[in-house]
């Protein structure tokens, strides 16, 4: 009969074994030697022996302990067999423990104990779970690698008759977190004693590709960030690794010898399996299975953005000795990764608030990171704990600053706070800290909570970070907290993105989780899941927008979702009686919806809200059979059947093979099966070319006018925009090069990167620099200048010739052509820079504005005014050469314009046209200031200048 079922947190704590029971265990359940010959052993040994083999037959043994595990995109499934064998003359109680990730949800406990069955029922709690319980969760709770929240132990236990065997049965699920560019999953392989036959076996497929696999030593808390560890890389013994592109298969099964030699006491420790996927499309990671989707959006090659941060240390009495100085030697390592365009500052606090720069953040420079050092270092311990002064203090120092300061709008700030107690001076009720915090704050950065030791009050700190966009993380006093602190700020101490967003069609989808974020880490993963509404809609349509360090960022894609997907592993070998990893997309969002609700419901201060939450995902949470906060497991006693295989352990992947996938991508347009000669490129004379020297071809008044622009390097010209028309828009970024000696200027500008957006009939852009070409239009699409091509689709195409020319084709009627400037050996004042010529302007509006786009719907007139005589309009056909004593002006727009005639080169420098020359930065010529067509960044498509902005 069953005598206890119970969940826990915390590790289990195990008894130390002698070499005797080593050898008494070897024999009596590994070598499962005759009865003559154990008696044979025991009547050898002293009388002391044979009273400890007597002892050691009153608990049963386990014989059989094995963890199997699938993992389908991210998503684990894993079921932990273990056997009990009662060889004594009576019966007797056998305790199952097992430690899962904190993360995890169980969703099935099955005991089989002699032909008995009992099978465990997930039901909802009749009360809310109290606050003494979270207390004593988090008082116990132990920090690992494996999750934000450590791990969790289960614990069972059940009455094995005499000479029978019991057998537990434990499954769990989690989504597997990807921190510093890995998933790592990890198996607590910590069966208290040495077991015959041991075997952890882990499946993994990923059809985006498994791009990196590693499997580190096998580790204990104790044991985190120790050079012993660290210095040996190798996987554990009797470690088997198989790897194909899309699926991965590991197996630990070591002899009893092999554990003997890694830990006598049979704990051995985490087994951790680290790995990546591809990652093909910027816009994530989108799978559709059954209905649901899961979109995984994990960016890569993104500049990290600046960063504004405090650090705020608890130096209070109790940090006293070694918590201190591994605190003190994690800061030093973090301040020399700081990046020369990041601020900082430090707050020591105790009972008094000690701000190392008062009033402001510094920037990294050696001088400071050397000063915030020595500030560090004669930090003392004393005093108590004034958390909620110290929250106040570092908010208003970062308010302050973000206030004053015209610091990048596109900048991270944030707040890092570390203590190892509770609050004892000040305020100390938790729930005026947390809503001083959140006051404080509103919204303006994120707070990062850090908690040390066994004395601090976790559950203020979790919500403290929840309620402002940052996480918590636990240490424990037996770990390097060195190691975690600086593991933990390398996690967040690259951010990439700020403001994400990730869009659906609303008649598209329905239930999906959070999709708005307030950053994205460098390495890290952001998962949004949902349901279809329609399962026959054909495609599903999404959309990310995000800011970074260069621009504004706007992804998207349309996903199919109208035939098999790539991720039903149904019909796979090995698969077909896996329902639950059938549905992994399912299960997925089922987990992240109830995380999100427990989070919710943290965070929420209003009763009749909390009930709500909780309602919701008890209600989800019965309906997926997961054990949460709000659930629990009753067991009840079936109907007598053997276990089969797959009863004891998830479907795995075993025997799928490789599944050549079709990826849609960019493709060569119908009839362009040989690219564009150079020679035949036909290019008009309206062009933005060299210094950069603009030059507008009037064809019907026979006329070309040119003008130059002496912007600054950096400067974002606007030379088309017609946005709200035909939808298109191109901005140049100027970069900066000395001019040649005796030169009668200072610098030069040129082109560095030209951005042509295009709105119709959908959103996509091209990036084009003197390297390369950047194509997104629904897929992001890189190409090098130096080799020829042609890509695109009905509505735009993108035709490159290699080290010459990049063609851009808009809805067959906008052409633009950029040609490509490059030195083989550039002198001191040359720079690799394009050119931008129109090609053909039909498709653009008559309302088009920009430097250059304002001309192609207008006409200019010539007039001469003789030394002496009057002003006269010269025809628009003269063939005459244009009299150069005279007074030339030009009547554009209702305006008059004095010019010269000059010669310009065009077209790499091959041909030369004559044009009427408008200095002073086309003063007049253009409507308003050359500075009124500067662009915010490469990709703002403003509204036309020009209509209230005239001279």
């Amino acid at each position: 009969m069953i005598s206890l079922l119970w969940l826990c947190w915390g590790f289990s704590l195990a008894a130390g074994q002698q070499d005797t029971e080593l050898l008494a265990r070897y024999l009596e359940e590994t070598l499962m030697v005759d009865s003559d010959f154990r008696d044979h052993v025991a009547r050898s040994r002293v009388p002391r022996q044979s009273k400890f083999l007597q002892r050691l037959e009153t608990r049963p043994q386990m014989s059989e302990f094995t963890v199997r595990s699938t993992i389908i995109s991210r998503y684990a499934f894993t079921t932990v067999s273990c056997t009990m064998v009662n060889r004594g003359s009576e019966a007797k109680e056998a305790t199952f423990e097992m430690q899962i990730p904190a993360a995890a949800f169980i969703s099935n406990f099955t005991m089989i104990i002699g032909d008995r069955i009992y099978h465990g029922e997930v039901t909802a709690k009749e009360k809310k779970p109290s606050n003494r319980d979270k207390e004593r969760g988090n008082k116990h709770s132990s920090s690992t690698d494996s999750g934000e929240n450590g791990a969790e132990t289960f614990k069972a236990s059940g009455t094995i008759p005499s000479k029978t065997h019991g057998i537990f049965l434990l499954h769990y699920e989690e989504l597997l977190q990807r921190r510093l560019g890995k998933y790592e999953y990890t198996v607590s392989v910590r069966p208290q004693q040495l077991v015959g036959r041991l075997r952890v076996e882990v499946n993994i497929l990923e059809n985006s590709g498994i791009i990196s696999l590693e499997v580190p030593p096998l580790q204990n808390s104790k044991q985190k960030g120790s050079k012993k560890v660290t210095d040996d890389i190798s996987p554990p013994p009797s470690t088997v690794i198989g790897q194909t592109k899309t699926l991965a298969k590991v197996t630990f099964s070591p002899t009893i010898v092999q554990q003997n030699q890694i830990a006598r006491n049979g704990i051995l420790g985490d087994f951790i399996v680290r790995y990546d996927v591809n990652r093909e499309l910027s816009v994530g990671d989108v799978q559709i299975l059954n209905g649901y989707f899961v979109h995984y959006f994990a960016p890569q090659d993104l500049p990290p953005l600046p960063k504004n941060v405090v650090f705020v240390l608890d130096s209070s009495a109790s940090m006293v000795g070694t918590k201190l100085r591994q605190t003190k030697d994690a800061l030093f390592t973090i301040l020399q990764d700081l990046r020369p365009e990041d601020h900082f500052n430090i707050i020591g606090f105790s009972n008094r608030i000690k701000v190392w720069q008062k009033d402001h953040l510094v920037p990294v420079t050696p001088n400071n990171v050397r000063d915030a050092k020595k500030y560090i270092h004669n930090m003392s311990p004393t005093g108590g704990t004034n958390i909620n002064e110290a929250v106040q203090t570092s908010a208003k120092l970062l308010n302050n600053y973000i206030g004053q300061n015209d610091i990048d709008a596109r900048s991270v700030s944030l707040i890092i706070f570390l203590t190892d107690g509770r609050p004892t001076v000040g305020e100390t009720q938790s729930s005026k800290i947390l809503s001083n915090t959140k006051e404080a704050i509103r919204e303006k950065f994120c707070l990062f909570t850090i908690g040390i030791g066994n004395d601090v009050d976790y559950k203020l700190l979790e919500r403290m970070s929840l309620e402002n966009c940052g996480r918590m993380r636990r240490i424990q006093e037996d770990e390097d907290a060195a190691a975690q602190l600086k593991g933990f700020y390398d996690e967040i101490g690259t951010p990439l993105l700020s403001d994400i967003r990730v869009d659906y069609p609303k008649d598209s989808v329905e239930q999906v989780t959070q999709n708005l974020f307030p950053n994205y880490f460098n390495g890290s993963e952001i998962v949004i899941a949902g349901k279809l509404i329609k399962r026959n809609s054909g495609k599903l349509h999404v959309e990310v927008t995000a800011s970074n360090a260069n621009k504004y960022i706007l992804l998207k894609t349309d996903v199919a979702v109208d035939h098999p997907s790539k991720n039903d592993i149904r019909g796979s070998p090995g698969m077909e009686d896996g329902k639950e990893t059938q549905n992994y997309a399912e299960r997925a969002w089922s987990y992240l919806t109830i995380k999100e609700l427990m989070t919710s419901w943290v965070k929420s201060d209003d009763s009749k809200e909390k009930v709500q939450l909780m309602d919701k995902a008890k209600s989800l949470a019965l309906t997926y059979n997961f054990i949460t906060p709000f659930t629990s497991l009753k067991m009840k006693e079936l109907q007598a059947v053997q276990p089969t295989e797959e009863d004891k352990a998830s479907p795995s992947t075993e025997g799928i093979g490789e599944r050549v996938q079709s990826l849609q991508g960019h493709k060569a347009p119908p009839g362009l099966s040989k690219l564009q000669d150079k020679q035949r490129i036909k290019i008009s004379k309206t062009s933005a070319d060299g210094d950069p020297h603009f030059v507008i071809d009037f064809p019907s008044s026979k006329l070309a006018v040119c003008f130059n622009i002496d912007g600054q390097p950096g400067d974002i010209l606007r030379l088309v925009s017609d946005h709200n028309n035909s939808g298109v828009t191109v901005n140049g970024q100027l970069i900066g090069a000395p001019a040649p000696p005796n030169g009668h200027k200072k610098q030069r500008t040129y082109f560095s990167t030209i951005t042509i957006l295009s709105n119709k009939p959908e959103r996509s852009y091209v990036e084009i620099t003197p390297s390369k070409v950047i194509l997104d239009d629904g897929e992001r699409l890189v190409l090098s200048c130096d080799r020829s091509a042609v890509v695109g689709n009905s509505g735009l195409e993108v035709s490159i010739f290699a080290h010459s020319n990049v063609t851009v084709a808009i809805q067959g009627t906008i052409s633009f052509v950029i040609l490509i400037h490059q030195y083989k050996n550039p002198a001191p004042y040359q720079r690799n820079h394009l050119g931008f010529y129109i090609s053909n302007s039909k498709g653009l509006s008559p309302h088009s504005h920009g430097l250059l786009g304002q001309f192609l719907y207008h006409e200019v007139k010539l007039i001469q005014d003789s030394l002496g005589g009057s002003p006269q309009l010269v025809s628009q056909n003269s063939t005459e050469a244009p009299n150069l004593r005279a007074a030339n002006m030009l009547k554009v727009k209702g305006r008059l314009v004095p010019v010269m005639w000059k010669q310009r080169k065009i077209y790499n420098g091959e041909q030369e046209v004559d044009c009427w020359f408008a200095k002073n930065n086309a003063d007049k010529l253009i409507d308003g200031d050359y500075r009124d067509y500067l662009a915010a960044h490469p990709f703002d498509t403003g509204s036309s200048f020009g209509k209230t902005n005239r001279v």
